[in-house]
């Protein structure tokens, strides 16, 4: 059974605070802010991580932020986070900007799964698409519906820019690294995706499983052989949904006081359920 899911109005560039009042826990880096930052598609999660951790832990205080991965790769690399939230792994090239920088080693920690769904409007009769068929759309080989399985008509593609670590995500696991058609039209998080494609019958989008409301997701073969599969909890942590991936927090060195009592908590049964409640796939397999 599908989880309802809920899209949180608030996206990029807002911040949780808890005011840290006199019957905090104590004083000194107790008050110190934890400031994550990053990947639009983990924004709702991380906030109600943050929610929740804060109100069992009156006095600390956590500030999300988002605006894409690439955002919170840069504030990593720059001593602007103590987290940077990534819906795709760091490089090894940002990674070495990050140890020249500060000193010490990234490290990546896995907290959350995810399913890249490919969404749909609700009235379309397309109900399955291939890995090979999303290629042909977003390379600008495939422009109309008919070839696809869908009526006459031209596909209007929407796509995350290139500052997300859902199109970097895409690019290489749907389009083996080939150009976007220039065609495509970009927007600057999952929920104008999905609401771009809501409104409109002739599109198609992509994004995080947890922002599929309004639209219909469109389960995804691997090949013409394969079976249709969407993405599920089931799906996802198996890996049969062909399009599951992990989603990171990454820290300067080994994360330390604050910062790691926050991580563990997400990390344990607490954290990873929240990740089930918001839409997204725990790490812990059940």
């Amino acid at each position: 059974m599908r989880i309802e899911r809920t899209i949180w109005p608030f996206l990029a560039g807002i911040a949780l605070l808890a005011a840290a009042g006199c019957g905090g826990p104590g004083t000194g880096e107790q008050h110190k802010p934890v400031t994550i930052k990053g990947s639009d598609t983990m924004v709702i999660l991380a906030q109600r991580w943050a929610e929740t951790y804060m109100k069992e832990h009156p006095g600390f205080v956590i500030q999300v932020t988002g605006g894409g991965s690439g955002t919170g790769i840069a504030a990593l690399i720059n001593g602007g986070t103590d987290i940077c939230n990534a819906s795709r792994p760091m490089k090894d090239s940002e990674k070495k900007l990050v140890k020249a920088r500060h000193g010490k080693d990234v490290q990546e920690i896995p907290v959350a799964l995810d399913g890249v769904a490919i969404y749909v409007h609700q009235s379309s009769p397309v109900r399955s698409l291939t890995t090979a068929q999303l290629k042909g759309i977003y390379t600008g080989r495939i422009t109309d519906w008919r070839d696809v399985g869908g009526a006459d008509g031209r596909i209007v593609p929407y796509s995350r820019e290139n500052n997300s670590g859902t199109y970097v995500f895409f690019k290489e696991h749907v389009l083996a690294n080939e150009d976007f058609a220039r065609e495509i039209q970009t927007l600057p998080g999952t929920a104008a995706v999905v609401n771009a494609v809501s409104k409109d019958p002739a599109s198609i989008g992509y994004g995080g499983a947890a922002y599929a409301q309004g639209i219909r997701e469109v389960p995804i073969r691997r090949d013409d052989t394969s079976e249709p599969v969407a993405p599920s909890l089931q799906t996802v942590q198996s890996g049969q949904y062909p399009l599951s991936r992990s989603l990171f927090f990454y820290t300067t060195g080994a994360p330390a006081g604050n910062v790691k009592a926050f991580i563990d908590w997400a990390l344990g049964p607490e954290g990873q359920k929240i990740c089930e409640e918001v839409g997204y796939y725990p790490i812990i397999k059940k």
